[in-house]
């Protein structure tokens, strides 16, 4: 099934064939974001069973509700399905500015299907060499990347059936996510190879946000950080609040989204 080119509407993917890289985490920071900088936002969630960034819509609505907040809020879908993931796509196609896709942690049709469909594809990653062997096998004597790993060949099929349909290429987003706050041997390890298959796998590197609690604390309220400067929210910014919501700002800033 071909999708019509959505001229107007930019789509961002995360992807990983991993979980716990903090996809669901980025995706809807970047929907604050999107929204805070005056964009009409589409979600659409491709994991409807555990549904992370759908429900935190919703807690998102449920919390202005009880604070009596006029809070920017995205129109969300579920999709169950590759057929489901273009009925999505065509529903926003012309209403929304962005429409951001969240994946599920495995190589699925609906999530194939959303990499080729990307004008832009953010990869979260851990700091380990198990999350980089998706993206570069490496030597076992030099450690050195020797050929694509399995995510790294997925992307580069999606992007040649976005080339077949007469596609602009895709950008390729790699960030290196959850990032402890000590730097040790082998996390600048993982940056020199992930600086190297940049080079070899034309993506760019993004600045990662850290290991902070206060991501998950957030959930329940539905909030982003860059939701904490609104008037009528009541949260005391920590060093950690101010560290993220930095985080945030960079990573939009090389998507070139305006700021607030």
């Amino acid at each position: 099934m071909k999708r019509p080119e959505m001229t107007e509407t930019r789509i961002y993917v995360l992807g990983n064939e991993k979980g716990g890289t903090g996809k669901s985490t980025v995706a809807f920071n970047l929907v604050v974001g999107l929204l805070r900088a005056g964009q009409s936002v589409g979600c659409i969630d491709l994991d409807p069973r555990q549904a992370t960034l759908a429900r935190q819509v919703e807690n998102r609505c449920a919390f202005a509700a009880r604070a009596g907040l006029a809070l920017p809020v995205p129109e969300v879908k579920t999709a169950d399905g590759p057929d489901a993931l273009e009925d999505a796509l065509e529903g926003f196609a012309g209403r929304c500015d962005a429409v951001v896709v969240d994946t599920p942690g495995r190589a699925d049709p609906a999530a194939q299907r959303a990499h080729a469909s990307a004008d832009v594809l953010i990869t979260p990653l851990n700091d380990s060499h198990v999350d980089l062997d998706l993206i570069g096998r490496l030597d076992t004597g030099t450690r050195a990347a020797a050929r694509p790993g399995v995510y790294a060949e997925m992307v580069w099929k999606q992007r040649m059936v976005r080339a077949g349909a007469g596609r602009k290429a895709l950008d390729w987003i790699v960030m290196l996510n959850r990032v402890r706050q000590v730097e040790t041997r082998n996390a600048a390890e993982i940056r020199h190879l992930l600086r190297d298959l940049a080079k070899r796998f034309a993506f760019e590197i993004a600045p990662g946000f850290g290991e902070r609690t206060i991501f998950r604390d957030m959930f329940p309220d539905g909030l982003g950080l860059m939701d904490l400067r609104q008037p009528g929210i009541d949260r005391t910014l920590s060093m950690s609040h101010v560290a993220g919501r930095n985080e945030v700002r960079r990573l939009l800033d090389m998507l070139g989204v305006p700021p607030v």
